[in-house]
């Protein structure tokens, strides 16, 4: 057994900060150099200093009151961390035998009196822990720190205020840090500063804890520019591809165009992009609303915006917020809507089970696909002239402009296919279903190349990443990354067929994904309020922003260097992306 100066420092700076004593553990922390000491918080149960402690009591307890032949020295004194012991016979005899009786119910009251007697130090408890907290430590251990020295002894606990300790503290390790010699304004502003940095000192200190590391990568509230305008959820938004514009779309019945300022993101920032959006009104002669905006994107050169709605007409407007052409074909909501590469052609998804071709400068109906027998639940291009489709009713169909029949049919999956991806390339087709599994398909045969079923709930989205063969980075390798219900990301090696990372930091089904521009870093959203960004590389979480609802969708802008995310509270967030 071996106990360093860095373990015992690092349990006195636990105590400190578990108690309440912020002041202390800073003054503590730097002149113990506790920041440089590595332990994992998560190993480390709060408090553990009180359960040590506890646990050599009771160990000095049997080792005084046993006899070598076994027997019990009967005792009423209790021990004490600070008073020399001196046994004291009891008036009427106890004649439990703490060795051989394993009965905790007759062991009680010895090992009460420990806790008695701990309590009534001056050394203060830690406080109290919720209750799903304490029923965990109740679980792994007999005696609970924390529990057993509140309710076991409360009358007799007197719990010294932080600034007695501090001065205490101060005087018995002989500092020269006390308010004596230095003026408590400037000390409390060393403290908050060296506190906002997680207590890891300078970028070349290592973390201290996981506690600390999981501060460092929080994106705070105020470093976040929030766009308020919408009065229903939010359910998707869309970076303009060449400029700054943000879109989203809601169930109040509109799409808004919000320009975000350069620069960083804010309080500031957000109110000036939330005082005069550009609202597209989704209204028809028939009804005075059309519900919700169902799905939107972004033409190719960032001049036009396509919007699909409940009412199953398609629109398409330009950057000023001006209704160019109301598309007319389609008996039922849009579930999906794409522009081409070049943006000659729009395509739309419905649930009236069709896919339509659009040309979107007459607005005229170029060919309409009538294959699937229930809702057409997502469709995505291949190239200019060719696209596939997935439904409800388990299938997926590829098919091409001027064609009246289907190129390609694949069936392998069980349940709704609720996405479908093209690879960069046009080579691999990926698609979701409600049956927790996830495919990959190629024009050269009919059944899927892989399956992947390593998640436990549906699939609801996929995205590839922009990298392999045939991107701007040909060098990284090719990375599909599905979501699930099941709270969990995973990022898939294609080549080989199989998973690279489980990304399980939500708690929550995760609705969107999105890789940066560059493909180093995912983005993902969760009805658990968190954005999360991801490393690609090795799987890691390296940024987390915490809102104030259920997000439904995330994107990343042209730049790579702000992450967008709608949320169900009918709030747009934009935060900023450095490392």
């Amino acid at each position: 057994m071996s106990i360093t100066s860095d373990e015992i420092n690092y349990l006195i700076y636990r105590y400190l900060k578990e108690a309440g004593f912020e002041h202390s553990a800073f003054v503590f922390g730097s002149e113990g150099i506790v920041k440089k000491a590595i332990f994992a918080a998560k190993d480390v149960p709060v408090g553990t200093l009180i359960h040590v402690l506890q646990k050599g009591l009771q160990y000095l307890e049997i080792e005084t009151h046993v006899k070598e032949d076994g027997t019990e020295i009967v005792c009423d004194e209790p021990f004490s961390l600070v008073r020399k012991h001196v046994c004291k016979r009891p008036r009427e005899k106890n004649t439990s035998n703490l060795v051989t009786n394993t009965n905790p119910s007759t062991t009680t009251n010895t090992f009460s009196n420990v806790a008695t007697s701990m309590t009534s130090t001056s050394l203060p408890s830690p406080p109290q822990q919720n209750s799903s907290t304490q029923s965990n430590q109740t679980t792994t251990s007999t005696h609970t720190p924390v529990q057993s020295l509140q309710t076991q002894s409360q009358a007799q606990t007197h719990p010294v205020s932080p600034q007695l300790y501090s001065q205490t503290f101060y005087q018995a390790s002989g500092s020269r840090m006390s308010s004596q010699s230095k003026d408590l304004s400037e000390l409390k502003k060393e403290e908050k500063d060296m506190m906002e940095e997680d207590l890891n000192g300078s970028e070349e200190a290592e973390p201290m804890n996981e506690d600390d590391a999981e501060e460092k990568i929080l994106i705070r509230e105020k470093n976040s520019s929030i766009l308020s305008g919408h009065r229903s959820e939010v359910f998707m938004c869309a970076w303009n591809p060449k400029s700054s514009l943000l879109a989203s779309g809601s169930g109040d019945s509109t799409a808004r165009i919000w320009t975000i300022p350069e620069g960083r993101c804010g309080v500031k920032a957000g109110q000036s992009a939330s005082k005069n959006p550009i609202v597209l009104k989704h209204f028809n002669a028939n009804q005075e609303k059309s519900k919700d905006v169902t799905t939107l994107d972004w033409s190719p050169q960032g001049t036009l915006l396509a919007t699909g709605s409940y009412d199953g007409l398609a629109r398409i407007w330009d950057c000023k917020g001006n209704l160019k052409n109301t598309l007319k074909k389609h008996k039922g909501p849009i579930f999906s809507l794409k522009w081409n590469k070049t943006g000659e052609y729009l395509l739309s998804g419905s649930v009236d089970k069709t896919a339509v071709i659009w040309d979107p400068k007459t607005g005229e109906v170029k060919q309409q696909f009538e294959f699937h027998s229930a809702p057409t639940l997502d469709v995505d291009w291949r190239d200019n002239n060719s696209f596939a489709t997935c439904s409800s009713d388990f299938k997926i169909y590829v098919c091409e402009i001027g064609k009246s029949t289907y190129n390609m049919a694949f069936q392998g999956h069980v349940d709704e296919v609720n996405a479908i991806k093209w690879d960069p390339q046009g080579l691999l087709l990926a698609s979701c279903s409600d049956d927790k599994t996830a495919k990959i398909w190629t024009m050269s045969q009919s059944h899927c190349v892989h399956d992947f079923r390593d998640h436990g709930k549906e699939i609801y989205t996929i995205k590839w990443s922009p990298t392999g063969p045939g991107t701007n980075y040909p060098n990284k390798n090719l990375v599909l990354a599905s979501a699930s219900f099941d709270a969990t990301i995973r990022l898939w090696d294609v080549q080989v067929g199989k998973c690279i990372y489980n990304l399980t930091k939500h708690q929550d089904p995760v609705y969107s994904v999105a890789f940066s521009p560059n493909g180093d870093y995912l983005a993902s959203g969760s009805f658990d309020r968190c954005l999360h960004i991801w490393s690609v590389k090795d799987g890691s979480l390296v940024k987390t922003f915490k809102g104030t609802g259920g997000i439904f969708e995330v994107c990343w802008n042209n730049k790579g260097d702000k992450v967008a995310a709608c949320f169900s509270n009918n709030t747009v967030c934009v935060v900023d992306f450095r490392m």
